[in-house]
Formats: C-alpha cells, structure tokens, sequence
C-alpha cells in the first residue's frame, strides 16, 4: 500500500457563548492558545491554533459565541464568528451535553437558529457534544439523538475538560480535511503577534479576577514591547482600558492589590509561553463608553 496522503485544512469551531470552545481549542493543541473563563463571551475575535501531526496539519479557528445583542461591541463579535463559517473546510458546532438544572435534553432556540444557518453551508459539519463529563450515561443517547434530524457527517460527545473522546475527534477532522501540503511551520501553534496573545492574557486575568458586568467593558492594548533577549528578559507595558471613572478603580482595587493579582497571574502565564522572565507593567485609562464607539472599537481592534 501506498504512503498516506498529507492532509491539510481548515476547521471553523462555532456555537453559543461558553460552550467550550476555547478550552477544546487549547486541548486539542496541548497549549493555552485561546483565553478561558467561566463566563460567556471571553473570545472576542478569531483565534487561529495550528496541530501539525506526520499526517496533517489541522489549522482551528476558534470563534466568538454567537448570540442575540444590539451592542456594537458584541455585534463585531457575532460577525466574526459567522464570517468565519465561510472560510473553512469544515465546520464543527459545539453544544453542551445537557442545559438547564436538571442537564435535561433539548435544543434552545439560539443553537435552533444556529443548526438551522449550517443546513446552506457547503461544508462538510460536525456536531460535538461537549461537557460530557456531567452528564449520566443514560442520557449520552438521548442527548445525540436529540440532533439527528440534522445532516452532520458525526456527532461526536467529548469532554474538553477532561479530553475523553478528544483523540477521535481530531481524528475524524483529520479525515475530513483535503490533501495538500502544510501551509504552516510543523512547530508553529499560531499566527496571532505575541502581543495580541499578552494582552488577550491580561483580558483572562480580568475576567477571572473580577464579576459582574466590568470585565465586558475592558480592553487591553501592549503598548511597549523590549525584548532584551541578552538578559532574557522581556519588558511589557499594557493598558488596561475601562468606560468609567468608578471602574478604574476597581481595576486597581484597594492599595493597589487588584491591579496587583492581574498582573502576577498574567505575568505567570506569559513566563510560561515565552519561555524568559517578563515584566510586565500594567495601566489603568479610562475610554468613556468605548463599547459603543466606532473609533475606539477600531482602534481596539475590533472592525
């Protein structure tokens, strides 16, 4: 028999906010590309993450949650996720096991409208079952049944978390993807610029540090990059960007300690991806309203 043809593709990951995108991403790479927290809407753009095996090279792209809002903000985030369905070569819609109190099995109305978009898409779409981990074996059955009407190549039930059933996923995306040549480097993990990737992990620690509705009014920006790669060393300063006065100072908490916590956990995860000692240097400004202004959008980042 004859060599195993290389493999090289495009799977666009898409669903609802907090269905596990993100963590299945950075599951699937065996790094921490994409941010994570345990709220809805953490991605906020498109997340490129690259898997190279000798027969393959998978090239994921980790999308926003889609979901209802007026918001401009949240609008560029629904966009991104839809725009990116088209440029791929398969889709894979994530859901979550069971929803509600009880893990009951159904279809709410936003993936309903979801599931009903991909039924005009030309490309070959996977269902996944996630967060199966917290669901009762009896009910894995139903829980797949529950989208057999819908014309998927698989439905395939994992759980991000803890990576059961993950292999055979990315076995199967392996499969469907076309032969062709690699079109990135076997060790690369992304094309996303390190500073995106630092200020994105400075957005996690936001998210994690603090609740209610502020950290869906931040932005962050890496203003300054020094690379002193004799010392090895890199200098970081980032701008924490709020809409209010009173939300710069629960940025910074009390004497300090809140910016404090943000910077030490990012500073952390930066160490880690960089493989040198980071300092990084974080500000607080205030961009009165910027989620609902054109400009300052852009000049985040998000247009």
């Amino acid at each position: 028999m004859g060599k195993e043809p290389f493999r090289c593709g495009f799977v666009t990951l898409i669903g609802r906010p907090n269905v596990g995108k993100s963590t299945l991403l950075n599951r699937m790479l065996g790094e921490k590309i994409a941010i994570t927290s345990a709220r809805p809407q953490t991605t906020r753009n498109r997340i490129p993450g690259v898997l190279t095996r000798d027969n393959a090279q998978v090239i994921f792209i980790d999308t926003p949650g889609i979901h209802r809002s007026t918001r401009p903000l949240n609008r560029y985030m629904v966009d991104v996720a839809q725009g990116a369905i088209g440029d791929c070569d398969a889709v894979a819609l994530l859901v979550e096991a069971g929803t509600g109190p009880d893990l009951q099995v159904g279809i709410g109305d936003m993936t309903r409208e979801i599931l009903e978009q991909l039924r005009g898409i030309d490309k070959k779409r996977f269902l996944i079952l996630n967060k199966i981990d917290r669901l009762p074996h009896d009910r894995l059955l139903p829980a797949m049944a529950a989208y057999g009407e819908y014309d998927f190549l698989e439905i395939v039930p994992i759980s991000a978390m803890t990576g059961e059933g993950v292999d055979e996923l990315v076995r199967l995306f392996i499969k469907a993807l076309p032969e062709g040549p690699a079109l990135y480097p076997k060790d690369a993990l992304t094309d996303l610029p390190e500073r995106f990737i630092a200020a994105e992990i400075v957005r996690e620690k936001i998210f994690r540090n603090l609740d209610k509705e502020l950290p869906y009014s931040v932005a962050v920006t890496v203003e300054q990059w020094r690379d002193r790669s004799k010392d090895g060393m890199v200098d970081i300063d980032a701008l924490i960007h709020v809409e209010r006065d009173s939300q710069k100072g629960i940025v910074i908490g009390r004497n300090g300690q809140m910016i404090k916590s943000i910077g030490q956990a990012a500073r952390a995860d930066l160490e880690r991806l960089l493989g040198v000692q980071v300092h990084l240097t974080l500000f607080v400004r205030v961009e009165k309203a910027w989620t609902h202004n054109a400009s300052s959008l852009r000049k985040f980042g998000y247009e």
